[in-house]
């Protein structure tokens, strides 16, 4: 009797062993990066945070940001979008990423309205005044600081600051990815806009016609840079979101005549 229990304790631990030393299949992968994304965006459901805004009502005050799209209407993000404190914008992988937002608990509310917003910029903290009065982006707060336009999509603007209720939700996004590319002769450094999905980026590699793929290092936002002379080469990049891991490839995005300023566009995640 023990050496049938011994014999399939074995055969069970062997079993084991080659299941976890088998390549995962594509559709294995695809699975798992649809239960990923599924986790970002019904992970905790609704969540409790506090909003306020910054600027007028052209959001004239939003362009450009700590996250580098730069003009939104050409970056593709428009009038809705949010700073967000240092907690949520988490060193610029937080970039990119949609919420949406309602506003809850005050006299001020648009009650059953809610709004979609864009993480574009920063909400830095103010130190020398206390979270709960002033300080609202100091760390560890979750804070929203919206264009005045999404702000009184769902609030009366005169309320200043608001409870609001949010959630993470995917982004939705008209046209392909964008990759505008700026730098020098030996310093590429492209700024990647208009993601689709879950918004933000993990890491970007770049192929020229004539190298194999370079890991860029990101300068800052959603800028990523690489030293390397890639002029008269086509170029591909390999994009990795940064909260579900999905790689995508995207060959010959640019041309090999392509130029410093222009912007090429391709598929989205």
């Amino acid at each position: 009797m023990r050496s049938v229990i011994a014999c399939l304790l074995l055969c069970a631990t062997l079993l084991v062993s080659v299941d976890h030393g088998r390549a995962a299949s594509p559709k294995s992968l695809k699975k798992r990066a649809t239960n990923a994304a599924k986790d970002i965006y019904n992970a905790g459901g609704w969540k409790q945070a506090f909003a306020t805004f910054y600027g007028d009502e052209t959001a004239r005050e939003t362009m450009g940001g700590a996250c580098g799209y730069g003009n939104l209407y050409q970056s593709g993000y428009g009038l809705m979008t949010a700073a967000l404190s240092s907690t949520l914008f988490n060193s610029g992988y937080g970039c990119g990423q949609c919420y949406e937002i309602t506003c809850t608990l005050s006299k001020h509310c648009y009650f059953g309205k809610s709004v979609v917003v864009t993480a574009t910029n920063l909400c830095p903290p103010n130190w020398s005044k206390p979270s709960n009065n002033g300080g609202w982006c100091n760390p560890p707060r979750v804070h929203f600081d919206m264009s005045k336009p999404a702000f009184m999509k769902i609030a009366f603007w005169r309320a200043g600051i608001i409870p609001v209720s949010y959630r993470r939700v995917p982004c939705a996004r008209s046209g392909g990815m964008n990759f505008k590319l700026s730098g020098n002769r030996w310093w590429l450094m492209v700024f990647i806009t208009n993601v689709g999905g879950s918004g933000d980026i993990k890491a970007v590699s770049v192929k020229g016609s004539r190298t194999g793929w370079i890991a860029m290092t990101r300068n800052w936002g959603v800028g990523f840079q690489v030293f390397k002379q890639l002029q008269g080469q086509s170029l591909s990049f390999m994009v990795t979101c940064y909260s579900t891991g999905k790689t995508t490839v995207h060959n010959n995005v640019a041309p090999a005549n392509w130029q410093l300023g222009s912007t090429y566009s391709a598929k989205q995640l």
